[in-house]
């Protein structure tokens, strides 16, 4: 199959003239959630589209895999199933256990929130794109930048069209698209190759206290505030693109191995 895992390290997830792709369906927002089901319904029109996602939120609980304790799966209906483990296992139990055979394509969304710049580390959405890419599969992951009133409609729209631009050109083994779509009704104003951007948060820690006296603590960190830099998913979003960035498990900064080469 186009795009299956072991198969051509640049295998293009996507030719003009097939008819349907397997697509595999997650998220880190849990199997309710509204993004997942309308993506589910838009692509299920062209494609054979299987869903496994966990049975509750997992936001930021980033690329988690569990290990200490056992895992169970729950058909909920003709290829739709939850987990009780987080993203990444809902991935892994979806491409082991579930599916026939490795899909063409893996979609982890639509989000509630945006997933820009430092955001890609604790992302429970990107994580699941991600371990798609880890094992060879094309992978998106792909937000609505919105806290309420999320625009759904724009966002599967864009996923139909990303699947077409993409195509007729090969995405790099182990790559995946990380894709941040202005909550705006369409037009928008197209795409944009982009970088990371930087998010400033707050760092904010909120301690309160239980009825029995003792404290407790809600982390904080959430802020729409970010560096203007041309260039970075946060300007194109801003500026009403739909921000599309690749990422790749090598976080190496080479810029440091260069610098201290030298002095080991």
């Amino acid at each position: 199959m186009l795009g299956a895992a072991g198969s051509n390290p640049v295998a293009p997830i996507f030719y003009y003239g097939v008819s349907s792709l397997l697509i595999l369906l997650s998220n880190d927002d849990g199997i309710q959630s509204e993004g997942l089901h309308i993506l589910k319904d838009d692509l299920s029109r062209f494609h054979d589209v299987w869903t496994v996602a966990p049975e509750k939120e997992n936001s930021c609980i980033s690329h988690a895999v569990t290990l200490q304790t056992p895992l169970r799966i729950r058909e909920l209906d003709r290829r739709t199933f939850s987990t009780d483990g987080t993203p990444a296992d809902s991935v892994l139990l979806g491409l082991k256990v579930i599916l026939p055979h490795p899909p063409d394509l893996i979609i982890a969304g639509i989000n509630k929130g945006p997933n820009m710049g430092q955001d890609v580390n604790y992302s429970g959405t990107v994580a699941a794109a991600k371990e798609g890419a880890f094992l060879g599969i094309p992978s998106l992951a792909v937000s609505l930048d919105a806290r309420k009133d999320f625009r759904f409609d724009t966002a599967k729209d864009v996923v139909r069209q990303l699947i077409e631009k993409i195509g007729n050109f090969p995405l790099p083994r182990h790559v995946l698209l990380n894709v941040n779509v202005p909550n705006r009704p369409q037009p928008l104003r197209g795409f944009m190759m982009t970088r990371l951007g930087k998010r400033i948060y707050n760092g904010s820690i909120v301690e309160r206290i239980d009825p029995r006296g003792g404290r407790y603590y809600w982390i904080g960190g959430d802020s729409d505030s970010f560096e203007p830099i041309r260039g970075t998913d946060f300007y194109a979003v801003s500026r009403e693109y739909v921000s599309v960035t690749p990422l790749h498990w090598d976080t190496t900064h080479r810029v440091t191995i260069r610098k201290f080469k030298s002095i080991f």
